[in-house]
């Protein structure tokens, strides 16, 4: 019995790497690369979606691209359970995570459907989905757009 306390410090040592550093739960979505889970802020890892403001399009057909994007990631986790493995943290000290529903990587899906593109500052995991959304003209490649950094950039120069 004196080994019980090394036993379970081993055993406690062993599972922690299982659970460390995963968040999961239901989501809220707050934009389209963002994410909510019981007050944990998680930035969707390797891709940038468009502000929650930022609109699409040119002129009279200017569409609200930044809801939508929202809306599609709202729509694909609904209230279905969210699990996100945490690769760091970003300068607001959010957590960068790779999350996934029902088996489905969020951040693939978002790009392959074409509501974000694949942030290559920081990874180049989303690239071929990005380029199979655009070649269908899916999202936000249905029409002209701004890139999510670029419209960042033109806003803050304002």
């Amino acid at each position: 019995m004196r080994f019980a306390p090394f036993l379970f410090a081993i055993g406690l040592a062993i599972c922690v790497p299982a659970w460390a550093g995963t968040v999961q739960g239901q989501a809220s979505v707050i934009d389209g690369d963002t994410l909510d889970i019981d007050g944990t802020r998680i930035r969707l890892h390797g891709i940038d979606a468009p502000e929650r403001h930022q609109r699409c399009g040119i002129s009279e057909e200017e569409w609200a691209c930044g809801r939508a994007s929202a809306n599609a990631l709202a729509s694909r986790i609904g209230r279905r359970w969210v699990t996100c493995k945490e690769l760091g943290r970003d300068r607001y000290r959010r957590i960068i995570a790779s999350c996934m529903v029902d088996g489905i990587d969020i951040e693939s899906w978002m790009a392959r459907n074409g509501w974000a593109l694949a942030y290559r500052r920081y990874s180049m995991d989303y690239v071929t989905d990005e380029d199979d959304a655009r070649r269908s003209g899916q999202g936000l490649w249905a029409g002209p757009f701004m890139a999510p950094w670029d419209w960042r950039q033109a806003r803050r120069a304002r």
